[in-house]
């Protein structure tokens, strides 16, 4: 993990005078995905390119095989995966987004429901409940996700709406995938200034490389606002080309993100690259729990689970040795399981 950051090791973050942990203390808002887990014949998956022949049969999908269901998304998962590793109290974590008015819809919240995750969802009648479907085949897996009602999103049906703003005013952290950017860049600005303002902490991720190349400027209308900027090396890479930052390093990367302009002067900004199994010294090295590949079951969700470990740690104002500790001990649990799942309790101390 490559960490570009002002702030010295055993500093907190501090947040507020209040050290415990409050209910709505976490904020998150993305596109909610109901993940649907199946372990499906080779004859179900198109031969041509082993990838699921498409989202129309997600019905036949569920009927066919024994399906496992999850709340997910991006965002989601990582709020899922803080509120986890913090476990009491429950609904440290609030979430939004949009989701359709369904069968999947239902299984959707009551699923966030016992993730202990307090799920606030705009639903609508025009698009059906987002799905990723995880069709697993041997070794093989392919996923396919249907975002439909999740880039349905409107600031001004939800976010604008007392109840929910009071909730968005509650939380002292804030975290958004990049995915969003493509959904409600108004919703995304609006929370963005309200953290600024009071001194509170943003953070997102660059999520993909399409997302700092296709929506770059989009990105850069947040940028300002950002605290925290989580990332990958590939989308670090892809970001460092779409600014001309004319450098291939990870750490040096990392540190021009770190100089983009900001609008709260309070807080230098921090940015977190993973490289997976490889770490990265920037101004202090943080190695990750070392693996047997044999163990990995599924990658998937593995940036989701740190981000989610990693927020855990900020929301309890812990030191940001202690959140990438976090963070790497939740990844690690993630990829030794299929899908974004996890025990019932984490083992961390």
């Amino acid at each position: 993990t490559a960490m570009a950051s002002g702030e010295p090791k055993a500093k907190k973050l501090k947040l507020s005078e209040d050290e415990k942990t409050d209910r709505n203390s976490l904020f998150g808002m993305g596109n909610p995905l109901l993940d649907i887990l199946a372990v499906v014949d080779k004859d179900f998956l198109d031969k041509k390119n082993d990838i699921f022949v498409c989202v129309c049969r997600f019905e036949e999908l569920v009927k066919k095989f024994k399906v496992e269901y999850h709340a997910g998304g991006a965002t989601q998962n990582s709020v899922k995966i803080a509120q986890w590793m913090i476990q009491e109290p429950h609904n440290v974590g609030t979430f939004f987004g949009c989701i359709g008015r369904d069968k999947f819809g239902a299984i959707l919240k009551q699923k966030a429901e016992e993730a202990h995750v307090e799920a606030h969802y705009f639903e609508q009648d025009e698009e059906p409940t987002g799905t990723c479907a995880a069709c697993i085949t041997g070794d093989n897996r392919s996923l396919v996700a249907n975002l439909a009602a999740a880039n349905c999103y409107k600031k001004e049906k939800h976010l604008d709406l007392e109840e929910n703003w009071k909730l968005v005013e509650k939380a002292k952290v804030y975290y958004i995938a990049g995915f969003f950017l493509t959904v409600s860049l108004e919703s995304i600005l609006k929370v963005a200034k309200h953290a600024s303002e009071n001194n509170k902490l943003f953070c997102m991720n660059l999520s993909a490389p399409f997302i700092c190349q296709f929506f770059k400027d989009n990105l850069m209308q947040v940028m300002p606002y950002i605290d925290v900027l989580f990332g990958n090396e590939t989308e670090a890479s892809a970001f460092a080309k779409e600014q001309d930052f004319e450098i291939k390093d990870i750490k040096e990367i990392a540190k021009k993100a770190q100089a983009l302009p900001k609008v709260n002067k309070k807080r230098q900004r921090i940015v977190v690259f993973t490289q997976g199994k490889d770490e990265t010294v920037l101004i202090e090295t943080f190695p990750v729990l070392k693996i047997d590949p044999k163990d990995i079951v599924d990658t998937n969700g593995a940036g989701d689970a740190f981000v989610g470990g990693f927020l855990s740690g900020l929301v309890q104002e812990k030191p940001l040795d202690e959140c990438v500790r976090a963070a790497h001990y939740s990844a690690n649990v993630i990829i030794r399981r299929a899908g974004c799942t996890f025990p019932e309790k984490p083992d961390f101390k």
